[in-house]
């Protein structure tokens, strides 16, 4: 709904047009895209978090002298709780707000990467992974909402694509810190105590630069809300307002998972969640096997593949937030799972050469990144403000059960004799049916 307002500010009469969110109209600001860059970075920090892991794997195999099921189950522990801390804590970010809910995750995530260095077994090492796995869950959803909320309306698709391919950069750089430290330390659990420091620097930041929401302040108005959105605009450095703006939704309220499926959300949530689930199940696949299997086929420094495949990514990513400029995001997101596919069985068949496997695993980077980001496109497009957080929260907690059973089928195929090759058919068809579900979302429910 648009409402038209008048402004006074020092006696000058502005005249203004707002939505729920006066921020859309707007010109971007420094202060917003200073926002814009933190969530960037934390989408950053949650792809080293959940990798570090993946990039430690072949030390743990060898210190620890575990099977390859046995590991496929470690490499899934953080996707365990970060399903729990989507769904949980992503629910939760509707109720309490944004930016606390970023600083309680990055807390959680300090403690669980700490313990991870100190970890004596595999027993150990799940517990601590899943700790870390809640904080990154939410995190995931509140970062996905800030960026939407934040942008304007002519840049949200553009700014989520670049929140996104923070991910790969993560992974990126993460790898190569990690084989920096294997290499100077000789010990793989200073790529956890790395990973703890680096959140840890993400506390004072937030908490400095990051203000909450003005959606999240407007859904739950109270007689000092408007005081709150004025305070976040002037932050930002727009002018304030006499009054304040229309809700989304005049009746909203605060937002319950039974929301997600009510008539008008239901099938909206049921393909969504559907569908992240089966992406995320061959994109983890990916990402979690890539060090220990190219280790398998006799190379030397397997994190540098993973490297290969996040480099891919993020040129996925940033294609894909350009052509949305110009084509439909259900339909751009449709194509990378068609070829996400292609390119995972494409790796399942190996090399010769490590630079041919890095080209091969740099293509199904590619694809599988940009599907991701297609996929927090249409949560930021399809959930409305009042269930943006709670909706995204939920699709990618399940989504991450789909991310947390594809490493461990994954490992106990390999381990049961399976070559890579069948195996990456199987682990990639989840990608095909990702594709299908998504023609079955509405094309007219994406707003413009």
């Amino acid at each position: 709904m648009v409402t038209s307002i008048t402004i006074h500010v020092e006696d000058t009469v502005v005249s203004a047009t707002t939505t729920a969110n006066p921020l859309d109209h707007q010109q971007m600001t420094a202060p917003q895209i200073l926002v814009i860059a933190i969530m960037v970075a934390l989408n950053a920090l949650d792809g080293f978090d959940i990798l570090s892991i993946s990039f430690a794997a072949p030390y743990i195999t060898s210190d620890w002298q575990i099977s390859m099921g046995t590991l496929g189950i470690v490499l899934s522990a953080e996707l365990f709780g970060m399903g729990v801390g989507s769904i949980v804590l992503g629910n939760l970010a509707d109720k309490i707000g944004r930016r606390p809910l970023l600083l309680l995750c990055l807390i959680v995530m300090t403690i669980g990467m700490s313990l991870a260095s100190i970890a004596s077994g595999v027993s150990d090492m799940l517990v601590f992974r899943v700790i870390t796995g809640i904080g990154i869950g939410g995190m995931l959803a509140s970062t996905n909402a800030m960026t939407a909320e934040f942008a304007n309306a002519k840049y949200r698709k553009r700014a989520i694509t670049i929140m996104v391919a923070g991910y790969p950069l993560g992974v990126i750089f993460g790898g190569i810190a990690a084989g920096a430290i294997v290499h100077a330390t000789g010990d793989w659990r200073h790529i956890f105590l790395f990973g703890a420091c680096v959140t840890a620097v993400m506390l004072p930041i937030v908490w400095f630069f990051v203000p909450e929401s003005i959606e999240f302040l407007n859904k739950n108005q109270d007689q000092t809300t408007l005081e709150k959105i004025n305070a976040v605009l002037m932050t930002l450095r727009h002018k304030p307002l006499n009054t304040l703006p229309e809700r989304a939704d005049t009746q909203a309220q605060k937002s319950n998972l039974s929301d997600l499926f009510s008539a008008q959300a239901r099938k909206t949530t049921l393909l969504l969640t559907v569908t992240c689930f089966m992406t995320m199940a061959t994109f983890y696949f990916v990402l979690k096997w890539v060090p220990k299997l190219v280790q398998e086929m006799g190379f030397g420094n397997p994190g540098s593949v993973l490297v290969w495949a996040s480099i891919g990514g993020f040129f996925g990513c940033i294609l894909f937030g350009t052509l949305t400029q110009y084509i439909a995001t259900k339909q751009l997101t449709i194509v990378s799972l068609i070829l996400g596919f292609i390119g995972v069985v494409v790796f399942g068949q190996g090399a010769d050469d490590v630079i041919r496997l890095k080209a091969v695993t740099a293509f199904a980077g590619f694809f599988t990144n940009a599907a991701i980001v297609g996929l927090y496109t249409l949560f930021a497009t399809y959930f409305h403000t009042a269930i943006r957080a709670s909706g995204t929260g939920f699709a990618l907690g399940m989504g991450r059960a789909g991310a947390f059973s594809s490493p461990v089928i994954a490992g106990f195929l390999l381990e049961w004799g399976w070559s890579l090759a069948v195996v990456s058919i199987v682990m990639g068809i989840a990608f095909l049916i990702g594709a299908v579900l998504l023609l079955l979302l509405s094309n007219t429910a994406e707003p413009q």
